[in-house]
């Protein structure tokens, strides 16, 4: 599967980039490239960090992959690349998917000499613990 979609995309589906699309276009999380390369590394254990960094470019280019900018430390990778908002856990950075039609934005029509090519929803907060009892 990974590699008919790295050859769709237009990449040259090299082992390593096969070893890098198999963990971060399947996860459900959102890793950093240090994340990223530390799965892939149990796997490939010869992969670079700079082919892990040069490879998620390529995947970010190609569009099989977003670039997130959610936390000031950190830039993270999504590979759900349709329209959708995020929730970032204030209290472990956890960044969690939040459907697109789950918050109403409206009134963009009323920014004035803005031309909007794309956005997002960023909520940041504490998820809330539940207390199971006997």
């Amino acid at each position: 599967m990974s590699k008919e979609r790295l050859i769709q995309a237009g990449i040259r589906p090299t082992a390593q980039r096969l070893a890098v699309a198999a963990y971060v276009l399947n996860t459900d999380k959102h890793p950093s490239a240090d994340q990223v390369f530390e799965a892939v590394r149990e796997r490939c254990p010869s992969i670079s960090q700079a082919t892990v960094y040069n490879t998620l470019k390529i995947f970010t280019d190609h569009g099989l992959l977003r670039q997130l900018h959610l936390r000031d430390d950190r830039v993270a990778y999504d590979p759900k690349t349709e329209p959708h908002h995020h929730f970032v856990d204030i209290e472990t950075g956890e960044i969690q998917d939040v459907d697109w039609d789950a918050i109403d934005v409206g009134r963009l029509d009323q920014l004035k000499n803005i031309e909007i090519s794309d956005y997002q929803v960023v909520l940041r907060g504490r998820r809330r613990r539940t207390i199971e009892t006997a």
